[in-house]
Formats: structure tokens, C-alpha cells, sequence
């Protein structure tokens, strides 16, 4: 969570953003769980998921209600290959298990995909790199503080 913080102020996130990183009372490893504890549509939660693009890491950061399609992803980026990466070359890439991997804190930026959809919220929430841990956002912010790229991952 430290190292999602200093990531956020260093990158010049709203300050709203870095003060709003808060812990859950209970793990939200999933869109649904991270929406319901915080009373929002699943729309609006960022789901963090690393792809192992042709051995690669591949961010992409998605809008709750949609499942990534790993086909329109290769092709966006030019993979031959891109699938769900195991939890070990997760860990690897982002010092950050599966459930609770932030947008950013990484050990080395990533490529990063930013799912248009999120567009349509005003406000967003991702995990803050621990499973109790999310903090409030916006689309431009992701893009931002990501060096992310804008696409249609679903």
C-alpha cells in the first residue's frame, strides 16, 4: 500500500485519490465484492488484471461488469499470444498478489490498457495493492498516473 501511495503522489494523482486509499473490513478479490462493500456499481470498480503477452506483462485495467477478451487484446497490441498470467509471474511483475494488485506500485511500470468503459463513470475505484485496500479515481487519472493507453478490452 506504501509503495501504491507514494506511486499515486509521485505521479501527480488528486490528492482526494492518495487521502482516499482505504482498507475494507473484509477482502474484495473480486469487482462484485469491491462494489458491494462500497455501495457503487460494479461498473465502477477498475479490476487489475496482468496478461503474459507472448512472455510479457500486460496491465489492463477494466470496468467490473466486463470479461476481457484475450483475442481483441492480441490483436490490439500485437501479441501471438495473450492469456491470464499464474499467480507467480503476477507476483513477479507486480509485487502484488492477485486480488489486490493496484494500477500502480509496481517494480517497473507495465504496459497498461485502460478500458474505455470506465469513461462513463465519474468516479472509479481500484485496489490499492492488497486485497482490503482501494482508493477512489478517475479515467483520466488512470491514464495518468499509469501511462496507460485508452481501448475497448471486452
Amino acid at each position: 500500500m506504501d509503495r501504491v501511495r507514494a506511486h499515486l503522489t509521485a505521479a501527480g494523482a488528486d490528492p482526494a485519490s492518495v487521502a482516499g486509499l482505504r482498507i475494507l473490513p473484509d477482502a474484495a478479490a473480486t469487482a462484485a465484492a469491491a462494489a458491494a462493500a462500497l455501495d457503487v456499481e460494479v461498473g465502477q470498480i477498475a479490476n487489475s488484471l496482468v496478461f503474459d503477452a507472448d512472455g510479457t506483462p500486460l496491465l489492463v485495467l477494466t470496468s467490473g461488469a466486463h470479461r476481457v477478451n484475450t483475442a481483441t487484446i492480441a490483436a490490439l497490441i500485437g501479441a501471438q499470444r495473450v492469456r491470464r498470467a499464474s499467480p507467480e509471474f503476477v507476483y513477479a511483475a507486480t509485487g502484488q498478489r492477485i486480488g489486490g494488485v493496484a494500477p500502480v506500485g509496481h517494480p517497473e511500470p507495465l504496459r497498461t490498457l485502460v478500458d474505455r468503459a470506465l469513461e462513463r463513470h465519474l468516479q472509479i475505484w481500484a485496489a490499492g495493492g492488497i486485497p482490503h485496500a482501494v482508493f477512489p479515481t478517475t479515467f483520466a487519472e488512470l491514464l495518468k498516473v499509469t501511462g496507460g493507453t485508452p481501448a475497448d478490452v471486452a
